[in-house]
């Protein structure tokens, strides 16, 4: 009974404590960004019916809503830094055109009363939100697990028994996040005579 004892004493326990509350953070993080995608063609979708000519925009942000969906991410993608470099640059470009995409209704007055695309812009702004609280979090499991791996004692126990175990990678802030986001609110151009894009299904 008194070895056991002793060896939790020592945190023999600590790496796969802290290793499975960052998978658990990961996973809140992954479900923020899919209530986020879930969200995108109905938003496009209400744009495209006030403001068919924003073509450009409306398309960007259906490919960009796809390249991230289409990243296969799991537990796996943490300890990986290409992949999980593939999976963030997937989320900020998607960020970046939802921002464009909100930023078109200052042109469009009807738009900007219509109440669904109130309703869904809130859930948007609710969801970034959400995004920025499950990564916060996210990291700084991330760095206590880390660290786990890299001081005194729990570096014996990672050298030894968990010696399989890898750092986790962080999330770091997009380039385009160190400039103050630019909005536009020249007059809309006059719609052409090609035909509107589809709304995307839902």
């Amino acid at each position: 009974m008194l070895f056991p004892v002793l060896l939790a004493g020592c945190g023999v326990n600590t790496i796969p404590t802290k290793q499975e509350k960052a998978k658990a953070s990961w996973a809140d993080v992954q479900s923020q960004y899919q209530r986020r995608a879930d969200l995108v063609p109905n938003l496009v979708a209400t744009v495209q019916g006030y403001a068919v000519q924003e073509r450009t925009v409306l398309t960007q942000v259906t490919q960009a809503r796809a390249s991230a969906t289409q990243v296969k991410v799991d537990a796996s993608t943490i300890t990986d830094p290409a992949a999980f470099q593939r999976y963030q640059a997937a989320q900020n470009q998607l960020t970046g055109v939802l921002g464009r995409l909100l930023a078109i209704s200052e042109n469009y007055p009807d738009l900007k009363s219509n109440q669904n695309f109130l309703a869904l812009q809130s859930q948007l702004e609710g969801t970034e939100n959400r995004i920025a609280v499950a990564r916060r979090d996210y990291n700084e499991a991330v760095r206590d697990y880390n660290t786990s791996l890299r001081t005194f004692p729990t570096i014996i126990w990672a050298k030894t028994a968990y010696s399989s175990a890898k750092p986790m990678q962080l999330f770091q802030a997009a380039e385009t996040s160190q400039a103050a986001p630019t909005v536009s609110f020249a007059p809309a151009p006059a719609a052409n005579s090609a035909a509107a894009p589809r709304a995307p299904a839902q």
